[in-house]
């Protein structure tokens, strides 16, 4: 049975005209705001230029200096120190390199703005449950909807480029800096918070001198978490022509090239190891400084 039979006022030709209505107003709004809306992203956009260009100007031998050292500030490793610089040169050996400093900025960008805009979303959701319930619903929606729902009207407003993609890798990886950064906060054992407003401790002390150091390992789990999921959109914000590692997995799709999409892929695996391992003992050497215990 036809269900519009139930509703009679509600006809198929009622829903194209619903959709036509809605198509059009989006059209007209997209061009009479587009420029504005361009002109918002251009500060991000240069940014974003601007650090792809300083890091393949930068170097090879200091590129390998800084990541080694990152990384062993990280996880007190020099063999993962040692292991991210030999992914490195075996990158750059097999001519990746410009690809792979391009997705090495789209990342960084997009983790600094996940980490900007969802720490404090993430810090209000704790102190308000009316935010959290009103927040929590759009997190679930941007967690499942396709990527390419949301992808679709970025793409109408700014067209193809870094920014659209930029836009579409920070929407998809921000819910989990949110998430756990909600719960951090409120996870922190409420005798300590009693105590803290026994010395008669404002609630911003309270949040900058007890809660969130509290819960660093959780948001340095949230950290992790946004850049494994920023990783995963590299391919497919490669095709709306932003550059880096996902454009030839993207060609070599395409067109059938099995070893230029596997080494590329590759490539993309050997960031995500190093990013997550890197990530993974920082937050276990928080963890660890929180209980009083030394982390090996």
């Amino acid at each position: 049975m036809d269900w519009l039979a139930e509703f009679p006022s509600l006809g198929k030709r009622d829903l194209r005209d619903l959709k036509k209505g809605i198509d059009g107003s989006f059209r007209e709004w997209s061009r009479s705001n587009g420029d504005a809306i361009e002109a918002f992203f251009d500060p991000l956009y240069f940014f974003l230029v601007w650090l792809e260009k300083l890091l393949i100007a930068t170097p090879w031998p200091i590129i390998l200096i800084i990541v080694a050292g990152l990384a062993y500030l990280g996880s007190r490793s020099w063999k993962l120190a040692l292991g991210s610089v030999v992914s490195f040169m075996l990158i750059g050996y097999f001519g990746m390199w410009k690809d792979m400093m391009a997705t090495i900025s789209l990342i960084s960008v997009s983790t600094l703005i996940c980490i900007a805009v969802g720490i404090p979303i993430g810090i209000l959701m704790s102190r308000y449950d009316r935010v959290q319930s009103a927040i929590t619903p759009i997190l679930d929606l941007m967690q499942t909807i396709p990527i390419f729902v949301y992808l679709l009207p970025v793409v109408m407003l700014l067209g193809i480029g870094r920014v659209p993609g930029l836009i579409a890798v920070c929407v998809y990886a921000i819910p989990p800096i949110i998430r756990l950064t909600n719960l951090g906060i409120r996870l922190v054992d409420k005798e300590i918070l009693e105590a803290a407003d026994a010395f008669g401790s404002s609630y911003r002390q309270k949040l900058f001198s007890v809660q969130i150091p509290l819960a660093l390992p959780n948001i340095f789990a949230g950290v992790n978490q946004t850049i494994m999921m920023a990783l995963a959109m590299v391919v497919i914000a490669s095709m709306i022509g932003v550059k880096g590692l996902g454009m030839p997995v993207l060609q070599a799709v395409q067109n059938q090239y099995l070893t230029l999409g596997l080494m590329n892929g590759l490539a993309i695996v050997a960031l995500a190891i190093i990013f997550d391992r890197v990530s993974q003992r920082y937050g276990q050497r928080l963890q660890a400084h929180r209980y009083g215990k030394e982390h090996e």
